[in-house]
């Protein structure tokens, strides 16, 4: 890839968001991350991953958390300046890549190289891939997603100028009902194709 991109994706739980990262990023050839993220801070720390895993993408509680000289006591708070941190070097070294979740499109806001990309679905839809993927009811499915989507959206407005799912934080804002994973990443893809030839102009 010529120029560099860092592709922020967001995602209703549910709604295949990760899929369709996944998706973009391998059609691309380029990085993808997550929760995997996790592991290389994980070793570069020298610490288990699943320790870091029960405090990614929560919002914590700031009562419970102070800074001395800039500084927080708070696990959640460092975990996520960890995240920034790594992303940013990342970012400057010039590589692409996608990110799914982690307030990256308020970490690079404002800057040519970012896309950002919020993911919905219809809530039956997200439902039967919730019920389908971890074998449970659909009552179950539903209670899972709203308790992964407060969180998200907790963790979500604490750390960005924007609020989670809000169609004006992001470039584009599509429902992955539609078109389908395939679908919903090939037209994602087109528009990045666009803002890639835009800077080439």
């Amino acid at each position: 890839m010529d120029k560099q991109v860092i592709i922020s994706v967001g995602r209703e739980y549910g709604s295949g968001g990760h899929y369709v990262a996944h998706k973009i990023a391998n059609d691309l050839g380029i990085a993808y991350y997550d929760r995997s993220i996790l592991d290389e801070l994980a070793k570069e720390h020298n610490v288990s991953p699943e320790f870091l895993e029960k405090y990614d993408e929560t919002k914590g509680n700031p009562l419970l958390s102070r800074r001395v000289k800039g500084l927080s006591n708070s696990i959640d708070e460092i975990l996520v300046e960890m995240q920034f941190d790594l992303l940013r070097k990342k970012a400057a070294s010039g590589e692409s890549f996608v990110i799914v979740g982690r307030c990256a499109e308020e970490l690079f806001r404002g800057e040519e190289r970012l896309v950002s990309v919020f993911v919905v679905a219809d809530m039956e839809d997200r439902v039967k891939n919730v019920a389908e993927q971890h074998k449970i009811s659909p009552t179950e499915a539903r209670a899972k997603i709203y308790r992964h989507d407060q969180g998200r959206k907790k963790y979500h407005n604490r750390y960005s100028s924007v609020k989670w799912g809000d169609s004006r934080g992001y470039d584009v804002c599509i429902n992955s009902s539609r078109l389908g994973i395939e679908g919903t990443a090939k037209a994602l893809e087109a528009y990045i194709a666009a803002r890639l030839e835009q800077r080439k102009a």
